[in-house]
């Protein structure tokens, strides 16, 4: 006689079948001799045929597998002693009768289990500090499973952080003593893992992050809060296998649902190690003024910006709309002699053109119908200061004219007012229009080009500033949670690559808009793509090399025709090309 030791890692279960008929069936639907119930098993996955006293197997499920001591096999001759996977089922051929049924033990009385639940409970209502909730937390999920060591961890911002650790040496006190393959499952299915042996694990096994631990037994729960995943609940022994029971992970199950809340309350208490002041801390870091970045495009700009405010030079400021423009020209004068002295704004695009010149010079009473009084411009009112002209590229014509003349000889005349009035001001301008173009079409004077442009500051858009779209997003997020009583705390994993991918033609001023509008609308703690009206698969559009190669060349011959004035034959022989090519690409620009 001969019988089948049939083991279930993930239910720690193991029970002794015995081979009683010639033909015994194995699969998942429930008419066979052996059922399995597990969705890589088939619904006949394999025959066991007795002859005389020699078994054998055959593999009866098309697309199924089934390994004998480690080999995938269709067919095999066994001897006892033989092991079979099949599935997460490992089946051991022995001889003899099965022994006799022994009565399931181990794991802590449910009482017991209860009583401390209680005890926790009753301190998350008294207690505050979350890290104290986290040790009597770990404290008592240990003991009560037998674990070695037990962890917190907290998703904030994307990024894993470790809350709590309950007997890790100081010495190893960080995140890299867990697996982030196990991690990364329990968050992505939101599912408690358990494994009985790692290291012979099927599905972990490989993953070096085991292997590099050696771990043996583990168990993981996801901590959910309102159907959000704030982390997860990691417990861990590298020396015993098969150490958690079924049991066992029910009963971590209903602790992290109060760990949950715990783990909840510290993300709005903003108390865990990354907190608002940290973050406060970072951004100082990595901002020059109120113009938050850390990436290379931005760290030149400030090198820019540092050098260039001490001095009267007049800057031009270039952008797409929303990349931060006016913030620049504010730097630039916080940063000069002029810092206590008035900053003026003024954007020349938003007001009608009959009255664009009163606004900048002033006007004398009896000047015009509706100038019941003397009024001084922005000019005078910027006195002594800095006067930031946005958008100079909708400036008309005949006021480029009398602006030239300011720059010129640093007088003004009120509108109607013959007397020439002495400023002493230094102007930064900017634009989100090509004034070069604008100039080649007589919609700007050349002239007034140069006067203003005596040192440009081109910003990059948005979307090529990298992992500053993540930290502009915590700032926003920070600012406007606390302004509006939001709970929301942090971005999903989908959420920080979704905003790292997108394109965000409105550049900053589109990201802040955006996470204005999800603080206030979303009920959750971590942001999701969806909340900022974007889609976690969108990416910015991307063109083949040869079309990227294509505009830079059209891009480059440009600016060196402008260089020399438009002569052909010159520029071809600074670039090495034939002249040929030259008057090419000149056609490709005229199309």
């Amino acid at each position: 006689m001969a019988f089948l030791r049939v083991h279930d890692p993930l239910r720690h279960s193991t029970q002794e079948i015995p081979l009683r008929k010639p033909l015994v069936s194995l699969g998942r639907s429930a008419g066979n001799d052996v059922v399995l119930e597990d969705v890589a098993v088939g619904s006949t996955h394999a025959n066991l045929m007795r002859r005389g006293d020699r078994y054998s197997l055959s593999l009866m499920s098309k697309d199924g597998e089934v390994y004998v001591n480690g080999r995938q096999v269709l067919k095999a001759d066994l001897a006892y002693g033989d092991r079979l996977l099949v599935g997460r089922f490992e089946l051991t051929l022995l001889e003899g009768e099965p022994a006799p049924a022994v009565a399931p033990g181990g794991g802590p009385p449910p009482v017991d289990a209860l009583a401390k639940l209680v005890e926790f409970s009753a301190t998350l209502m008294r207690e505050e500090q979350p890290e104290k909730l986290f040790k009597k937390l770990l404290e008592s999920v240990v003991e009560l499973t037998r674990a070695e060591k037990g962890f917190v961890i907290v998703l904030r911002d994307g990024e894993r952080q470790l809350a709590a650790s309950h007997n890790v040496g100081k010495e190893t006190l960080d995140i890299s003593r867990v697996s982030d393959t196990i991690i990364d499952q329990v968050i992505s299915d939101r599912r408690a893992v358990i494994v009985s042996d790692a290291m012979a694990d099927r599905k972990f096994g490989r993953a070096r992050s085991v292997v590099d631990l050696k771990l043996s037994s583990v168990m993981c729960v996801p901590l959910i809060f309102r159907n959000d995943v704030l982390g997860v609940l990691y417990l861990g022994n590298d020396a015993i296998t098969g150490l958690f029971t079924e049991q066992d992970l029910e009963l971590l199950q209903v602790w992290a649902s109060q760990a949950s809340l715990a783990v909840h309350a510290a993300l709005m208490l903003n108390e865990l190690k990354s907190s608002n002041r940290n973050l406060r801390e970072q951004l100082r870091r990595s901002s020059q003024g109120d113009i938050i970045g850390s990436s290379p495009p931005m760290k030149k700009i400030f090198r820019m910006i540092r050098k260039v405010a001490p001095t009267d030079l007049t800057v031009l400021v270039l952008g797409e709309t929303g990349t931060g423009k006016e913030l620049v020209a504010r730097e630039l004068h916080r940063l000069s002699d002029r810092a206590k002295q008035p900053f003026v704004s003024i954007n020349c695009g938003a007001i009608p053109e009959n009255l664009l010149e009163s606004e900048l010079f002033g006007h004398k009473k009896g000047a015009f119908t509706g100038a019941v009084q003397d009024k001084i411009g922005r000019f005078e009112a910027a006195n002594k200061g800095t006067l930031f002209l946005d958008e100079i590229g909708e400036m008309p014509m005949p006021l480029q004219v009398k602006l030239l003349r300011v720059l010129q000889e640093r007088v003004i005349e009120r509108v109607g007012d013959l007397s020439a009035r002495p400023v002493d001001i230094r102007v930064v301008s900017a634009t989100n229009k090509e004034l070069e173009e604008e100039i080649r079409e007589g919609r700007f004077r050349e002239d007034l080009y140069y006067r203003l442009n005596e040192v440009s500051v081109s910003l990059p858009a948005l979307r090529e500033r990298g992992d500053d779209i993540h930290e502009l997003a915590r700032f926003f997020l920070a600012k406007y949670a606390d302004q509006y009583g939001s709970r929301a705390r942090g971005f999903t994993n989908e959420c920080v690559l979704a905003m790292l991918g997108y394109y965000w033609p409105g550049n900053v001023r589109q990201l802040e808009n955006r996470l204005k509008k999800a603080v206030i609308m979303s009920d959750r703690a971590l942001l999701n793509a969806d909340d900022l009206g974007i889609q976690a698969g969108d990416k910015r559009s991307v063109q083949d090399l040869d079309h990227a190669t294509e505009d830079f060349k059209r891009r480059y011959i440009r600016e060196v025709l402008e260089l020399n004035n438009w002569n052909k034959a010159q520029t071809a022989r600074d670039l090495g090309v034939d002249p040929r090519t030259i008057f090419r690409y000149i056609e490709k620009m005229e199309d």
